[in-house]
């Protein structure tokens, strides 16, 4: 199984790096804000936010921040024997991607980061785990080839619509709507796109914003789930639980004091 040796997140303006990536390991780059550069083996790669890169060993490569533009990426370096149906690890070249379910890849990769970061119980094999569903994720992606523009930037218009309308139930048919396709066509495009459903994705940008308010806010448990569109509060907390992994109230205490 593949192991992280080192876990990174890389922000700023300042970022430079140059190596030649070690036998037996992989580099694995998320960037998840901005832009930056790589060169590799003599190639120029302007990476945007969404996009992923996976340089693998005995491959030389230098990376700079473009000046005066601020980005982040996630960077894992990883080793171990990759298991033969990973073709993105079986590469002798670099591979450049941008993954159609970013938003799942970039929570795992800040899961790993968290892992590596506070070292609880067991974190060498959660990282593990979280990694693998991360390949797994670029793979399945890979096999069904490569993607046309024209599905990312519909894939992108659907998400930003949820982003706006997020608090209220959206369905297949606004979807349709917003990309001028009929509503089963966004709903398997988004699916394929993003392996979610539409609903699923619904509930997870709420719970981002339900772990925000919980944690910077003074509302109520029940404030927040109602201002996410939850009439239900019982409904809220299996859902929440069910994504985030621990109650709400369990982020109470991170609130900062009332002055």
């Amino acid at each position: 199984m593949v192991t992280p040796l080192e876990v990174r997140h890389i922000n700023g303006v300042g970022w430079f790096e140059e190596a030649v990536q070690i036998q037996e390991t992989w580099r694995l780059s998320l960037v998840t804000y901005g832009k930056c550069v790589y060169w590799v083996n003599g190639e120029k790669q302007i990476m945007e936010k969404g996009e992923l890169l996976i340089i693998p060993g005995g491959v030389a490569y230098y990376g700079k921040s473009i000046p005066t533009v601020t980005h982040t990426q996630i960077v894992v370096q990883l080793t171990g024997k990759a298991p033969e149906s990973l073709s993105a690890l079986e590469r002798a070249e670099v591979l450049r991607h941008k993954p159609g379910c970013y938003e799942l890849i970039h929570e795992r990769m800040k899961a790993i980061h968290q892992q590596w970061q506070e070292r609880p119980s067991y974190y060498v094999m959660m990282s593990q785990a979280l990694l693998m569903e991360v390949l797994i994720y670029v793979n399945r992606e890979l096999d069904r080839g490569v993607i046309p523009p024209e599905r990312h930037m519909q894939a992108e218009r659907m998400k930003r619509y949820i982003e706006r309308h997020y608090r209220e139930k959206v369905t297949k048919e606004e979807l349709g709507d917003e990309i001028g396709k009929t509503p089963n066509y966004a709903a398997a495009l988004f699916k394929s796109m993003t392996n979610q459903t539409i609903s699923q994705y619904v509930h997870d940008q709420r719970m981002k914003r339900a772990v925000y308010l919980l944690t910077e806010s003074q509302l109520s448990i029940q404030e927040v789930a109602e201002f996410l569109g939850y009439r239900d509060l019982s409904y809220f907390y299996r859902i929440f639980k069910r994504i985030i992994g621990s109650p709400p109230s369990d982020f109470l205490h991170e609130r900062p004091p009332v002055i």
